[in-house]
């Protein structure tokens, strides 16, 4: 991704540009955004699976079952709203950008169900991902009328792999959380 990121300062005239030509360089480019996308790709699969059982939570529950929550309410509830203990771990994982993380992910999400290969995906896509997705994902939250959830409504955490393996071997041996 550091090679990517000096072929694009190369590109744009902000560094010197080496013996490299502008299509190894455009090419480096492209490589270090589709790890971008994979990454994304991965973080939009477990947001789906989240917005998925919050909606079977929801339509499982009498109270809530009339306010017709859907997948859209929770996924603008955890961008537009991110509750207080959410953004406080994601910064201090050094995550800042989570919105437009989170948005990227749903909208990449919403138009691929497997991560496709490299060759797969134009260099236009992969150059300017960014602005597909975030279209993506406004496009996605449209595609039927939600219920905004209010802040503060629900309250949920988030947890890294291995903190969330801690807490089930606490549970399975019986410990209190």
């Amino acid at each position: 991704m550091l090679e990517g990121s000096r072929a694009n300062l190369m590109l744009h005239g902000l560094l010197p540009h080496d013996t490299q030509s502008d299509d190894e360089l455009v090419e480096k480019v492209a490589r270090s955004r589709y790890l971008e996308l994979r990454m994304l790709y991965f973080v939009g699969k477990d947001l789906e699976r989240w917005l998925q059982q919050c909606a079977e939570f929801v339509e499982n529950d009498r109270e809530l079952a009339d306010q017709n929550y859907s997948q859209q309410s929770f996924a603008s509830y955890l961008i537009e709203s991110t509750p207080t203990g959410v953004r406080n771990k994601l910064l201090s994982w050094g995550v800042v950008d989570y919105r437009n993380i989170f948005v990227r992910a749903l909208g990449l999400r919403s138009v691929f169900q497997e991560l496709p290969a490299f060759e797969a995906v134009s260099p236009t896509f992969l150059l300017d991902y960014h602005r597909f997705t975030d279209y993506l994902y406004a496009c996605r939250q449209q595609l039927s009328p939600f219920t905004p959830i209010a802040a503060n409504v629900f309250a949920f955490e988030i947890y890294a792999s291995a903190e969330y393996s801690q807490i089930l071997e606490r549970q399975w041996n019986g410990a209190e959380i």
